[in-house]
């Protein structure tokens, strides 16, 4: 077993002897603590990654300080998960898919597990459900993702850091790292994948796209660290994010 499901399980186990010991059945527990019963029963069986907010409310409706739940390095497993965060084109799937590999870890596309909970693609979810639905999913799809507590490599979709919710609950349980590049990158790459959408009936891509970026610059700031990619070769980009993000696990 790796170390952040033992990490995982054991943090279950105390959950479930402090619940049991307090005469609690996992109902009772999760109203109290304001939590989804599928939530408390996926962390008793050392599948989910709790917050430490949801730690906090959970210590508080049994009674417990918190040291006593948990004190374990509950960081351990948020630095064993590299998330990556950018706009769209800016390499997160060719850049990702090949740290993953030098990990020896899963490689994940957040939208991905979006779509398949939503049955569809994307551009059908956003053109019968709207934005709304799909960051109901995204939020959804990432706390399944991290309930699977394992090392990882996810790739995330380039609105995600618009979504304060999910955003701040992937820096809480991953490193994020932003793969920057210059908006002509951006939209080159995309276009390169023959993906002529960006450009379709919109005489003013560009202008857009540079908005865009810079609406969001100062979220993706937010992220552990930045990668600069454009002007540099694949294997360049790599090896530094790689170097990076050795150094901080």
């Amino acid at each position: 077993m790796e170390r952040g499901q033992v990490l995982l399980a054991e943090l279950g186990a105390r959950l479930r002897r402090a619940r049991e010991g307090a005469g609690l059945s996992v109902s009772g527990l999760a109203r109290r603590a304001r939590l989804s019963r599928r939530h408390l029963t996926e962390a008793e069986a050392g599948r989910a990654n709790l917050t430490v907010m949801a730690l906090a409310r959970l210590a508080a409706a049994l009674h417990l300080p918190l040291s006593e739940l948990c004190d374990l390095p509950l960081g351990t497993l948020a630095g064993e998960r590299l998330a990556l965060v950018g706009l769209r084109g800016a390499g997160k799937s060719s850049v990702g898919r090949r740290l993953a590999l030098a990990l020896e870890v899963p490689f994940v596309e957040l939208d991905r597990r979006v779509e398949a909970l939503a049955g569809m693609s994307l551009a059908a979810l956003f053109d019968l459900q709207g934005t709304q639905a799909y960051r109901n999913l995204e939020r959804e799809a990432l706390e399944d993702l991290l309930g699977e507590g394992q090392r990882m490599v996810v790739a995330t979709g380039g609105s995600i850091v618009s979504a304060p919710e999910s955003f701040a609950r992937l820096r809480d349980s991953c490193r994020t790292l932003w793969l920057r590049a210059a908006p002509e990158d951006h939209l080159q790459r995309v276009l390169d994948q023959g993906d002529r959408r960006p450009m379709a009936g919109r005489p003013r891509a560009m202008e857009e796209l540079r908005e865009i970026l810079e609406r969001r610059e100062p979220l993706y700031a937010l992220c552990d660290h930045a990668v600069e990619t454009s002007g540099r070769a694949l294997d360049e980009v790599v090896a530094e994010a790689l170097a990076w993000f050795e150094g901080t696990t």
